[in-house]
């Protein structure tokens, strides 16, 4: 059975697997609808794996009347981001399973975790217009829902219906898109179009539209407004696909079709790599204030897609330039980094999720000693941690390093060399920021003192939840300690995004740090195992004397130092991006008084531009209210109207009014 086959009957399977749990809504239907969404996820993998292992592009055209000429096909580029969509979507569906308690009864229906997937994978294999926007629209209305699934909370229906706004904007760019390729290229096909074959003013629109309608689903900085509230109110493991895996659907539908459009001018890559800047920086600027812990994970995942653009944006100034090593460097750190992105943010969302069901809260004031009650937790939670912050010996330092390289290599070259040399430093203040903020989390959580008593009486989760925890560390793992098995992998994904016409890119198993990063990983991950090990024996021996508590007889939680208190010093740093609000006093006097300080920091975007926008707006419109009165006989007549006027411009008003202006003819008439 050939791959595309695979994954199709995987897909089909995915999206029926939430009949079970409808039907019958006992937990053993629901078991058994996680069992047939990992069961698709295992065929989807082989089929993911058969297409990456070298098989040749696979197509299949469907003769749907209605939809024209709908095309499905499947090559590496596909079969890439298609292998996060199966395991991330199987393993979710497990962990679901042991997350449920904390939903009280309501957690997502697993129809619409099935649809979510089927609808990327749709979209995923889509080389038809109306084949991509059925899988998009599939997965937009797939995800509200399982972000609106307690409903009942106002932010979680503020979060919703700002999601599906967003979703919608980025669906109307979409339409424009295809509006212009199909009356440049005469077709609604997404196949690659020929030097000449779309004008430049057309091929600019369609970038940008495409940037406007990617960005927004991949969250990126200015369009990321809907992803932070979004991933806090949903459920953790929706949280965990919806940033592990949809908004790296953004990412698959930029490469596709710039993958599809010929060689694009310098000015492409270089704004590229600014909104990459931008995005990451704002990102984990505005991670380092949160108190809430999956709103500081959502805001890390805007970060995350900074960096995967800055490797995008280099293989753009690559292809422009014909410099090929750029182009290896620059799309395979980005290709790579989606791949480390998934494993390591699904795996920090569900060990949120651990620490929120065991809680019942996210507020990393409230937290505290969690590593004594849930060690399986915390271990698994510190591999993420180090895996984000692009340190030895995991994965996130591969797909960063080879960012760096190629970002230091352009400029050293002359294409793009301004651009490049800026974004060096850039993403060097990004991972030690990043750094930063994960100090604060796994000590405000994990170390310490227990601050409330739900955190005192945690318990560890159950193996449901921590089977898919240790399933994406080993592949945090892998990856950074065998980086050069995925090089060819990587190698054919960039072979398939490449125009007809490649640029004989050197291949990436040869460069020299994958290389290094296979001998120093294993030996750094060595030395890491024996110096914990030490520690924990050192930690283990019994106090020769009690510890000097300066003075306190009876220290407790209230005396260590809080994730805010943590962050203080770089906040006030930011204080010109982030513009914290304080409520309470600070400490004063000499003999103070109980005294009690809290800071937030808000979206920048949504609360300080966007909104203040559509209210003004909307205050602007209010005389348009005078049109709706309520009435149906208002209504009725509005519709006559509209069907005058539509059926007016069906009347040849034109050839009637020639033929009354024509002289009269002998006999009287015209």
């Amino acid at each position: 059975m050939n791959p595309l086959t695979l994954v199709l009957l995987a897909g089909l399977l995915v999206a029926l697997s939430g009949l079970p749990a409808l039907l019958d809504g006992r937990p053993g239907s629901r078991r058994l609808s996680a069992g047939l969404a990992l069961l698709a996820g295992g065929l989807g993998l082989v089929g993911v794996g058969g297409s990456l292992a070298g098989a040749a592009p696979l197509g299949l055209r469907l003769d749907w009347p209605t939809l024209g000429d709908p095309s499905l096909g499947l090559d590496a580029l596909s079969a890439f981001f298609l292998a996060p969509v199966f395991l991330v979507g199987g393993l979710g569906a497990l962990y679901g399973l042991g997350y449920a308690r904390e939903s009280a009864g309501r957690e997502p229906a697993p129809l619409y975790w099935g649809l979510l997937l089927a609808g990327m994978i749709l979209l995923l294999v889509a080389r038809h217009a109306a084949a991509f926007l059925l899988g998009w629209e599939l997965m937009a209305l797939a995800a509200f829902f399982l972000v609106s699934t307690h409903h009942e909370l106002p932010e979680t229906r503020h979060a919703s219906w700002l999601y599906l706004a967003a979703t919608h904007v980025a669906t109307l760019a979409l339409l424009a898109l295809f509006a212009i390729w199909q009356a440049s290229l005469g077709t609604l096909e997404l196949r690659p179009v020929v030097a000449g074959g779309i004008g430049p003013g057309a091929a600019l629109a369609v970038f940008l539209l495409a940037l406007l309608a990617f960005g927004i689903k991949a969250g990126l900085a200015p369009l990321q407004v809907w992803l932070p509230p979004a991933h806090a109110a949903a459920p953790t493991h929706v949280s965990a696909i919806l940033s592990g895996v949809v908004l790296k659907m953004g990412i698959y539908g930029l490469l596709r079709f710039l993958s599809l459009l010929p060689a694009p001018p310098p000015a492409w890559g270089g704004l590229v790599l600014l909104l990459g800047v931008i995005s990451g920086l704002l990102g984990v600027i505005q991670a380092l204030g949160q108190h809430d812990l999956k709103r500081l994970l959502a805001w890390h995942s805007v970060e995350n897609i900074g960096i995967i653009l800055l490797g995008l944006g280099l293989a753009l100034l690559g292809r422009s330039g014909g410099h090929p090593l750029l182009v290896t460097l620059g799309l395979g750190g980005c290709l790579l980094h989606v791949w480390n992105h998934a494993l390591f943010k699904a795996l920090l969302f569900l060990g949120a999720g651990a620490v929120l069901r065991q809680t019942g809260t996210r507020n990393l004031d409230r937290l505290g000693g969690l590593a004594r009650r849930m060690p399986w937790t915390a271990a698994l939670f510190l591999i993420g941690a180090v895996a984000i912050c692009g340190l030895p010996p995991l994965n996130g330092l591969v797909s960063e390093l080879l960012i760096f390289l190629g970002l230091l290599q352009g400029a050293a070259s002359s294409v793009g060399s301004a651009a490049t040399a800026l974004a060096v430093p850039a993403l060097a203040l990004i991972g030690a920021l990043a750094l930063a903020c994960f100090i604060k989390v796994f000590g405000a959580v994990f170390l310490g003192q227990a601050r409330t008593p739900a955190a005192e009486g945690a318990t560890e989760v159950p193996w449901s939840m921590r089977l898919p925890m240790l399933v994406l560390a080993g592949g945090c793992l892998t990856i950074g300690l065998a980086p050069a098995l995925v090089a060819p992998l990587l190698d054919r994904t960039i072979d398939a995004w490449l125009p007809a016409a490649p640029l004989l890119s050197p291949p990436l198993a040869g460069v020299d740090a994958l290389g290094a990063l296979g001998v120093l990983q294993p030996l750094l991950a060595l030395l890491a195992a024996l110096l914990l090990a030490g520690l924990l024996r050192l930690a283990s021996r019994p106090a020769a004397a009690p510890t000097w508590d300066c003075g306190y007889a009876r220290p407790d939680a209230r005396m260590q130092t809080s994730a805010s208190g943590l962050a203080r010093p770089l906040v006030l740093l930011s204080g010109g991006i982030l513009r914290a609000q304080r409520q309470g006093r600070e400490v004063q006097g000499t003999f103070p008084g109980p005294a009690t300080l809290r800071t937030e920091v808000r979206d920048g975007v949504l609360d300080r531009l966007l909104l203040p926008a559509l209210q003004r707006l909307s205050r602007r419109l209010n005389w348009f209210h005078r049109f709706q009165q309520g009435l149906s006989q208002t209504y009725v007549l509005y519709i006559l109207i509209a069907v005058v006027l539509l059926l007016g411009t069906l009347l040849p008003v034109q050839d009637l009014a020639e033929l009354w202006r024509m002289p009269a003819q002998p006999g009287g008439t015209p």
